[in-house]
């Protein structure tokens, strides 16, 4: 599916953790992620992974409400994700369009040949 998002300002990033029960089931997953696409999220990285409990319980302690703590968890779940770069190349493409749904990678991007963004 392609479609042009116009938006005049700049995209925001946000991070969806999906829990363990949703997960497990999967209607519940599938109807979680229908849930996002419906409300027309850009869905930019996807990453399955199972954490121990110790860490799942360090990482709501370090939570706080702030840019800061944005970028860190998006970069605990992302490693190898540059905020910089996407706010420079990959972030214009997504809001000026088209832009292209990928079921089998679960993620947009830009539809164009020769985008910078990830591959579909």
């Amino acid at each position: 599916m392609t479609s042009i998002l116009r938006s005049p300002q700049a995209l925001q990033l946000t991070l969806a953790l999906i829990k363990p029960d949703a997960v497990a089931h999967p209607l519940i997953l599938e109807a979680v992620h229908q849930q996002i696409l419906s409300n027309k999220f850009l869905i930019v990285r996807m990453r399955e992974l199972l954490w121990r409990k110790e860490d799942c319980q360090k990482f709501y302690q370090e939570h706080e409400d702030s840019v800061v703590s944005a970028s860190r968890e998006i970069a605990a779940f992302f490693p190898d994700f540059s905020e910089q770069r996407w706010y420079e190349e990959e972030e214009p493409q997504l809001r000026c369009g088209p832009v292209r749904y990928s079921p089998e990678g679960g993620i947009h991007c830009a539809a164009g040949a020769g985008d910078p963004g990830p591959a579909c």
